[in-house]
């Protein structure tokens, strides 16, 4: 058998990446949305030449050996490095855990940095901090200073809404676990119009991270949600990374055509097939509730929405074109025999781009009359 590795050393692990060794930052894009442009960085701590190389161990272990706050200066200090090299009307984010603050080592990052205009400090929660009230000495130097305040995780409980309430942030990060198919999910959906409305009450930037696919982008997109982050749209990488080249062309696309009430606003993407029995490969994913057949020329066929059966059921589906009007698509849509089945939507020249469910084609008509502007633009 194999000898077993030695447990890691991390008291020398911690002092060695205190002290500067193999801990350095990586900066991840934040995208506005409506412009398919990057508007800031969120610096991201890293591990390099030890044994172990994700950020989260690293951390739980300074907690765990009373190196916390010293660990997380360090980071801090990482993350600062390349500010003076900050691509112009960009903002840059930090992470700070509440709980350190008050250390001497936090604070004294915070003054050799001096002007913090520019800088956005995210307050992470991995230890739970009962009385926010004692934390008003250091936050308010820090806006003092110029820094804006975000929280991270936000919807994740009631611990994640009290400290919003207590901390008026100027940015709120959504929780991962509200963005990941919230295309598919109406709840989520309902739920992130709802901390939109309060970011707006509280004049706060939304910013929704974690997107790693184009559905969950778009959904986010209709939604007014006016930040972005994630491997969708670009990795944590050196500076400066730009926005998937991709990306940016769809969504500054998306601003150019305007989206208006029509059917553009309410898409969906599931998975497309050109050949019906291609779809049981796409039905092993549990979220996959209907597949979209093509033909060669990427016009949409058929709806396949029955994954139990041993041959795909082929249900004949409604084209509209995507810029049409909620309520007219939805008076077409009546008249069907199966008026539930989802809309085929279609760009000018007949190719497909997405589906609109029936459920949210009605939920549009509902609140046509008492539009939302879900977040600060």
């Amino acid at each position: 058998m194999p000898a077993e590795e030695p447990p890691p050393d991390w008291p020398g692990m911690l002092r060695s990446a205190i002290a500067g060794h193999g801990l350095h930052a990586v900066y991840q894009p934040i995208v506005d949305v409506a412009r398919g442009v990057v508007v800031g960085y969120e610096a991201l701590t890293r591990f390099a030449g030890h044994p172990v190389r994700s950020p989260e161990p690293w951390f739980a272990a300074a907690h765990e050996h009373g190196l916390s706050a010293e660990l997380q200066a360090a980071a801090l200090r990482a993350g600062f490095a390349q500010r003076a090299s900050l691509p112009a009307n960009c903002f840059l984010t930090v992470n700070i855990g509440p709980e350190v603050l008050d250390a001497d080592v936090v604070r004294a990052v915070w003054r050799d940095q001096g002007d913090l205009r520019g800088v956005i400090v995210e307050l992470t929660e991995h230890v739970v901090i009962d009385d926010w009230r004692g934390l008003e000495p250091d936050l308010n130097r820090l806006r003092a200073a110029g820094a804006l305040l975000a929280v991270d995780d936000a919807g994740s409980g009631y611990a994640g809404l009290t400290r919003l309430l207590a901390l008026r942030p100027a940015m709120i990060k959504l929780d991962r676990a509200l963005i990941v198919d919230i295309d598919h999910d109406e709840a989520k959906r309902a739920l992130v119009e709802m901390l939109g409305i309060f970011a707006g009450r509280i004049d706060a930037w939304l910013l929704a991270e974690g997107i790693e696919r184009a559905g969950e982008l778009t959904a986010l997109a209709d939604l007014g949600v006016p930040l972005a982050q994630g491997y969708h749209l670009g990795r944590p990488a050196a500076p400066w990374a730009p926005v998937v080249p991709d990306v940016a062309l769809a969504l500054g696309t998306r601003s150019r055509a305007g989206t208006g009430h029509t059917l553009r606003r309410h898409l969906e993407h599931p998975p497309v097939v050109t050949d019906a029995a291609m779809a049981g490969a796409a039905f092993h994913d549990a979220a996959v509730d209907l597949v979209v057949l093509c033909d060669d020329q990427q016009r949409p066929v058929a709806v396949l929405d029955d994954r139990s059966a041993p041959v795909p059921v082929i249900t004949p589906a409604m084209r509209v074109n995507v810029d049409s009007p909620v309520a007219e698509a939805a008076l077409r849509a009546i008249t069907r025999t199966d008026w539930a089945q989802p809309l085929l939507c279609t760009d000018n020249a007949g190719r497909y781009v997405g589906v609109v469910r029936m459920p949210r084609l009605i939920h549009a008509i509902s609140t046509a009359d008492d539009p939302v502007t879900p977040s600060r633009t």
